[in-house]
Order: structure tokens, then C-alpha cells, then sequence
């Protein structure tokens, strides 16, 4: 069985329940987990580097989630990156646009979620080599 153990996620979220319940549940997965309250801060943590995959929403304030996106991509062009909106096509268009891996319409439940990280962290392996 593959473990989480040492994969790190950036989650990148301005709403502070849903931020709370993913982290949570991402620790309980056995993830390491990094967060950022707003575009602005998500931005911050993206050049920081070191993240086997990133989680953000499109819709925030100071600097959207398909900033995050961008800068996450020209950073590491092979980073997984998962976007969420609950704001409909136009956002997921942008998301898409921007080459979001994943492009999930919230409300997301945990496990759709945690399948896709999966999902993409076995993909980036078999396809990049050990990480």
C-alpha cells in the first residue's frame, strides 16, 4: 500500500470551515499539509516551493486561484494541481485554461477529493519516476 507519509499538499482556501475540513483530513491521510488564507499568501507559499501538489480554490480575494495556478505551473511546469470553484463554468473554464490537472465544482465531498489526489500523486510518480 502506498503511503502519504512525507507528501507535502499546499491548500490554498479563503474560506475558513472548508479550509479547516480538508486539512483535517488530509493530516488524518497522513499528508503533510501547508496552507494559505487568501491568493496573496498562496502566491507567498508557491515560491516557497516543496510541494508534491497543490489545492486551490479559483474564487478569492487580493489575487484569484488561477493566479496561484500560473504561478505554481511556471514554478514546477509538473506540479498536480487541483482547482475548486462553487462559482460554475466560467471559473472552471479558467481553471482549465490555466492547466489545472483537476477541476472539481464544490461542494466536494472528502472522498471525491482524496481520490484525486491520489489519482494525480500516482500519476506524477509513474510518470516523473520516485519522488
Amino acid at each position: 500500500m502506498e503511503t502519504n507519509k512525507g507528501k507535502t499538499i499546499l491548500v490554498v482556501e479563503d474560506e475558513q470551515g472548508v479550509l479547516s475540513i480538508i486539512v483535517k483530513h488530509l493530516l488524518h491521510a497522513g499528508f503533510r499539509v501547508i496552507t494559505a488564507k487568501d491568493g496573496m499568501e498562496g502566491l507567498k507559499k508557491v515560491k516557497e516551493g516543496g510541494y508534491d501538489l497543490v489545492i486551490t480554490d479559483i474564487v478569492m480575494p487580493y489575487v484569484s486561484g488561477a493566479g496561484v495556478l500560473t504561478a505554481a505551473k511556471e514554478r514546477d511546469p509538473k506540479i498536480p494541481v487541483i482547482a475548486m470553484t462553487g462559482f460554475g463554468q466560467e471559473s472552471e473554464s479558467l481553471a482549465i485554461e490555466k492547466n489545472a490537472d483537476r477541476v472539481l465544482s464544490k461542494p466536494v465531498t472528502i472522498v471525491e477529493l482524496k481520490r484525486h489526489i491520489d489519482d494525480l500523486l500516482r500519476s506524477s510518480r509513474k510518470e516523473y519516476g520516485p519522488q
